[in-house]
């Protein structure tokens, strides 16, 4: 044997051994080591399983509380059910109980309707058509009611600011008023004078008349001479021609025409300066020469005896005055009331309502269109724009004040039977008299026949038809008066 391989396989077998012992050891530890996670993995499991079953038995013991509530709730519903059966029951007893009821009650509706329109000898129908006229009816009063109560309200609201702003335009203003007759009398030095006029065969007056269009008066009142015209413009041309005739004492018919030609210079001056003088004193600017000339025409026409020109400039701060109150266009309004007349400047040559003719002469001198619609509808009782209406009013006020108009006594009483006649015209009407010198009109109702409603439409139709059917200066009062009188006697 060789001892070097014995020594070898000697230390080899030492190391085998230590390496055997060590995976002996290694191999003891790790069964220890899985012995130790075998214990604990256990010991969880245990402890997982606890958990799990401690669980499972709280949810076991929760659905058994939720099944103990859904029993209950399942009782309840039950009886719930048997309840609502037992109430379906009564009440289709009832329901049948009540169509019986309802089947006699309809059975004795037919005999008490059948009943009633015997005794009130009138169909269904017929009862129908008359409630529903009652109905209609009683409607309709109060309709009226309500309308008058409404119509009161406005009336006094619109009269009251009405009247402050007529009021202070009024307080505003102060003119004289002018009134002029259709003749003009002449003083004569003597009574030889009127020889003089007259002349040889009556030629000196007869060219007077025949220049200036006027009937020349001479008759036994001593030393005065009348001179009677239409036409104011050329009643006062003879005015002047035959005053300066009478002072220069030169009496014949070439010396006539030489006067009566200056005289109309004269009043074409007269005329333009009046016209000028209008428009300063209204305050109106801008209007054309030939337009001037004719508003100064107009003082020497009258209407009511009133002065038209002067009525003209009064109206223009009237109605310049109440535009300034209410904020509406001061310069149209003045210029309205200045010019609504100035068609009365023309109505002797020009055929037509003096409002149309005025207005068509603004047109033609360019005057702006407002102005034109302000004299159009001076008169008219729909207006398109508050400067119109304004100009309307203005021009009512001014010819309504105590004293700026006057008419003849038989006119004044031939226009109080007219309103009177108006008035009576309507049914239900026991009296009507016109007061007030023709402002108002009184009337007395059939107590009867109509009531305070239908008195309250009376009066607004009558007033109506006096616009419709009369011509009057300002405006008129209707007042409708409904009294009822109970009279006993105690014996």
């Amino acid at each position: 044997m060789n001892p070097f391989r014995f020594l070898a396989d000697l230390a080899g077998a030492g190391r085998f051994r230590a390496v055997k012992e060590e995976a002996e050891r290694t191999i003891a530890a790790a069964e220890e080591q899985k012995r130790q996670l075998l214990l604990e993995a256990r010991e969880e499991a245990l402890k997982t399983r606890s958990s799990v079953e401690a669980d499972l038995n709280d949810r076991r013991k929760e659905l058994q509380r939720s099944e103990q509530r859904f029993s209950q709730r399942e009782e309840g519903l039950e009886r719930r059910g048997q309840e609502l059966t037992r109430q379906e029951e009564n009440l289709g007893a009832k329901e049948a109980g009540l169509n019986q009821e309802k089947e006699s009650l309809n059975s004795l509706k037919e005999q008490q309707a059948k009943q009633l329109e015997y005794v009130a000898r009138l169909t269904m129908v017929e009862a129908k058509e008359l409630l529903f006229k009652k109905a209609e009816d009683d409607m309709k009063h109060e309709l009226a009611r309500r309308y008058r109560e409404l119509e009161q309200q406005t009336v006094e609201e619109a009269n009251e600011t009405a009247r402050k702003v007529i009021t202070t335009a009024i307080h505003r203003l102060a003119s004289d008023v002018v009134s002029e007759h259709t003749t003009s009398v002449i003083r004569l030095p003597s009574d030889d004078m009127k020889g003089r006029l007259i002349g040889r065969e009556g030629r000196n007056i007869k060219v007077l008349e025949a220049l200036t269009g006027v009937d020349v008066i001479i008759d036994d009142t001593p030393e005065v001479v009348t001179i009677s015209c239409f036409d104011p413009i050329k009643r006062e041309t003879a005015r002047l021609a035959l005053s300066k005739l009478i002072s220069d004492g030169r009496i014949q018919p070439s010396r006539i025409e030489e006067v009566v030609e200056r005289a109309r210079e004269e009043m074409a001056e007269s005329i333009a300066r009046a016209g000028e003088q209008a428009v300063f004193d209204s305050g109106v600017r801008g209007l054309n020469p030939e337009l001037v000339k004719l508003l100064g025409r107009l003082k020497y026409r009258y209407s009511y005896g009133e002065n038209v020109l002067l009525h003209a400039v009064e109206v223009a701060h009237l109605a310049g005055m109440m535009a300034a109150e209410i904020g509406a266009n001061i310069e149209v309004a003045k210029m309205g009331g200045l010019l609504h007349d100035i068609g009365k400047a023309l109505t002797h040559e020009v055929e037509g309502p003096h409002a149309e003719i005025g207005a068509e002469v603004a047109k033609r001198y360019g005057i702006h269109p407002e102005v034109h619609r302000a004299i159009m509808e001076h008169h008219d009782e729909e207006r398109g724009s508050v400067e119109a209406f304004l100009v309307a009013s203005a021009d009512a006020m001014s010819a309504s004040r105590p004293g700026a108009r006057k008419e003849s006594v038989e006119h004044y009483v031939q226009r109080l039977e007219a309103l009177e006649a108006v008035a009576t015209s309507f049914q239900g009407i026991q009296k009507a008299y016109a007061i007030q010198a023709g402002r108002e009109v009184r009337i007395m109702v059939q107590p009867d026949s109509i009531d305070d409603v239908e008195a309250s439409t009376l009066a607004r139709d009558i007033a109506k038809k006096i616009q419709e059917d009369l011509v009057f200066p300002g405006q008129i009062k209707v007042t409708v008066i409904r009294e009822t009188r109970s009279v006993e006697y105690a014996r």
